[in-house]
């Protein structure tokens, strides 16, 4: 059987499985792909009647990161449909509305908590490095 040259970069097996956060779809990072100089990781985040803490503690890395979240209300995109409290260095943010965040290499971030999920919210980062890491 003839497989296409570039059939192993389309990537439909993802995880289903919910843990306590939501589900973690999938990791894709150099131990997926040698040699790609990103990472990403996709997760929903379900809701939950108490509030969620994804990342506890901050950190910085040596990579610039991208941080995303989105709401699923088809009527309202831009709605998060939660609220979520975002660190940058010392300064605390209160996100209702779907956003993308642009962390620069060596800048403190998080905690990262979901205070509220009304409906479920699409996260995904990716940074300029092989595998995520502190």
């Amino acid at each position: 059987m003839n497989q296409n040259r570039y059939e192993n970069l389309i990537m439909t097996d993802f995880n289903t499985k919910k843990d306590q956060i939501g589900t973690l779809l999938f990791s894709l990072n150099e131990d997926v792909i040698k040699g790609i100089p990103f990472f990403t990781e996709t997760a929903w985040v379900w809701p939950k009647p108490e509030k969620i803490v994804m990342e506890e503690k901050s950190h910085s890395h040596r990579f610039d990161e991208v941080v995303t979240l989105f709401g699923s209300d088809p009527d309202d995109p831009r709605d998060l449909c939660g609220e979520v409290e975002f660190w940058i260095e010392n300064e605390k943010y209160t996100i209702t509305r779907s956003c993308i965040i642009y962390v620069p290499k060596k800048v403190t971030h998080c905690p990262l908590i979901f205070h509220r999920v009304d409906r479920p919210i699409f996260h995904y980062i990716v940074g300029h490095a092989g595998k995520y890491g502190a």
